[in-house]
C-alpha cells in the first residue's frame, strides 16, 4: 500500500467527495480511508471544505452545471467533485480567490488527470468572472425546494407533513455549522470548576442549566486544547446525547446493556453517572465496537465490550437479564445532519420503511432481556415520527407488559442547542 501523503488536499477532497457520492461511502469513513495520506497541518481544512461542500451542495452544483454545457461523467467523473471544492473555497473560506483556484487547478496532477487541467482552470476563472452574476441568479432562480433549501426533495415532504410550523426552522439549523457540546465528568470536577479551567485556556463557553454536564464552546477547538482531555476531564458529547444517560438513571451495581454502544460516549456517561454498575455494551460493527474500548481506556472505566448483532441477541446475551438497557436504535440521522449533512444525499426515501421494520425487529428482541420492574431507554438521532413516537406506540400496542414513563421527549436541532434526538422510558410490568 502507497503510505506517501498527498501534496495536494484539494485532491483528496475531491476523492473523499467521489466516494461518498458515487460509491455511497460515509463521509466520515471517507476521510477515515484517506486520513493516514493527510498531513496533520492540512486534516482540519480537509474536513472543513469536504463537509462544506456536503451542507451546500445543490448551491455549487447549479454554479458548476451553469458553467459546462457537458456533465464531466465516468473516469473523469472525480473532477465535476474538485470543481465543487474550488467553487465552496471561493464562496466560504477565507482562502485567498488566487490561491484557492491555483491549487484545485493543481491538484489535477495528483488525481491523473493533467489533460484536463486546462479545462479545470478556465471553468474556475469563468465563476470568478461571473460570480455575482451567477449567485444572484441562484437567489432568483433556486425555486426548486432542494435548491433553496439544500436538502433532498422527499426529506422536505416528511419535514413539512410532520412539523408543519417548524420545518423552516430545523432546514436552517441543519443548514449551520454544529456547536461543540462538552460533558464534564462530574466525578473529576463540578462543571463550574471545568469552565473555569477553559476560561484560563482561553477557551469561551456557557454553561447548561437542565443538564449538569453540560458546556457549549462558543467556538469549536481541538481536543489536544481541552484541559485534561486525555486525562478523562470531558469529553465531547452533543446536548441532547447527554440526556440518555440522566433518562436511565443507572444505579451502581446493577446489569446494564448498552445496545448499539458505539462509539461509546453514551456508555461512558453510563459509568460516570454510576461507576460500579456492571455494563455490557454490546455493537454490530467490529471497527466501531474498538472506539468502545478507546474511550472506555481514556476515562479508566471498565465495561464488557462485544460484537453482537440486535436482531440475535441469543448468540451474545447467554441468557443474562438486565436491570436497565439504553437501546440506541440504528436509524435515518435525521437529526443529526448538521454534524452529518452527506446523510441528506445518501439517505433515501425508501430507507424510513426499512429503517423502521430494524428498530421495531430489535425492540422487540431485546426487551425479553429486561428483568420485570426494569427500564428501557429507547433512542434515536431521528426526527422522524414513524421512527419515534409512531414506533413507540404500535411497541406498546403489541407489549401488555409495556408502560411509558412520563412522555416521549422529541428534541429538534436548534442554532446553538442540541441535536435531534428523541427518547422513550419504558418500563416492564409482570
Amino acid at each position: 500500500m502507497n503510505n506517501k501523503l498527498y501534496q495536494n488536499i484539494r485532491a483528496v477532497c475531491a476523492q473523499a467527495i467521489f466516494n461518498v457520492l458515487e460509491e455511497g461511502q460515509s463521509l466520515s469513513s471517507a476521510l477515515m480511508t484517506l486520513n493516514p495520506k493527510i498531513a496533520d497541518k492540512d486534516k482540519a481544512l480537509v474536513q472543513e471544505i469536504c463537509f462544506g461542500v456536503m451542507r451546500v451542495l445543490p448551491e455549487l452544483n447549479f454554479y458548476i452545471h451553469s458553467l459546462m454545457n457537458k456533465v464531466l461523467t465516468g473516469k473523469n467523473r472525480v473532477l465535476h467533485y474538485l470543481l465543487l471544492v474550488g467553487v465552496y473555497q471561493v464562496l466560504y473560506t477565507r482562502i485567498p480567490e488566487h490561491a484557492a483556484v491555483g491549487e484545485t487547478v493543481n491538484a489535477v496532477k495528483e488525481l491523473k488527470k493533467i489533460a484536463l487541467k486546462g479545462l479545470i482552470n478556465g471553468v474556475l476563472r469563468e465563476f470568478l468572472r461571473q460570480q455575482a452574476v451567477l449567485t444572484n441568479k441562484f437567489s432568483q432562480d433556486s425555486k426548486q425546494d432542494t435548491a433553496r433549501t439544500l436538502h433532498p426533495t422527499w426529506l422536505l415532504t416528511r419535514l413539512k407533513q410532520a412539523y408543519p410550523q417548524q420545518w423552516q426552522a430545523i432546514v436552517a439549523a441543519n443548514n449551520q455549522k454544529p456547536p461543540m457540546w462538552l460533558r464534564v465528568n462530574l466525578n473529576h470536577y463540578s462543571v463550574s470548576e471545568y469552565q473555569q479551567l477553559l476560561t484560563e485556556a482561553g477557551i469561551e463557553s456557557q454553561v447548561f442549566t437542565d443538564i449538569p454536564s453540560a458546556i457549549r464552546l462558543l467556538q469549536p477547538v481541538n481536543v489536544t486544547k481541552l484541559p485534561y482531555f486525555s486525562e478523562g476531564a470531558v469529553t465531547v458529547q452533543d446536548l441532547s446525547a447527554q440526556y440518555a444517560a440522566y433518562l436511565l438513571a443507572p444505579q451502581n451495581g446493577e446489569q446494564i446493556l448498552d445496545m448499539c454502544a458505539a462509539p461509546g460516549g453514551k456508555t461512558t456517561h453510563i459509568l460516570e453517572v454510576a461507576p460500579n454498575a456492571q455494563v455490557l455494551a454490546v455493537d454490530v460493527d467490529a471497527s466501531r465496537a474498538k472506539r468502545i474500548n478507546d474511550n472506555l481506556t481514556r476515562l479508566k472505566q471498565c465495561a464488557e465490550v462485544k460484537v453482537g448483532d440486535g436482531l440475535t441477541p441469543e448468540k451474545w446475551c447467554a441468557g443474562r437479564q438486565f436491570d436497565r438497557i439504553l437501546l440506541d436504535a440504528p436509524c435515518s440521522a435525521t437529526g443529526v445532519i448538521r454534524r452529518h449533512p452527506d446523510i441528506k444525499w445518501l439517505r433515501r426515501d425508501s430507507d424510513i420503511a426499512q429503517l423502521t421494520e430494524l428498530q421495531h425487529a430489535i425492540l422487540t428482541n431485546i426487551w425479553s432481556y429486561l428483568k420485570t420492574g426494569g427500564t428501557l431507554v429507547y433512542a434515536t438521532c431521528s426526527i422522524l415520527p414513524e421512527e419515534n413516537r409512531l414506533q413507540i406506540e404500535r411497541f406498546l400496542h403489541e407489549n401488555s407488559d409495556a408502560k411509558l414513563q412520563g412522555e416521549v421527549k422529541q428534541f429538534l436541532p436548534t442554532d446553538n442547542g442540541g441535536d435531534g434526538f428523541f427518547y422513550a422510558v419504558l418500563t416492564k410490568h409482570s
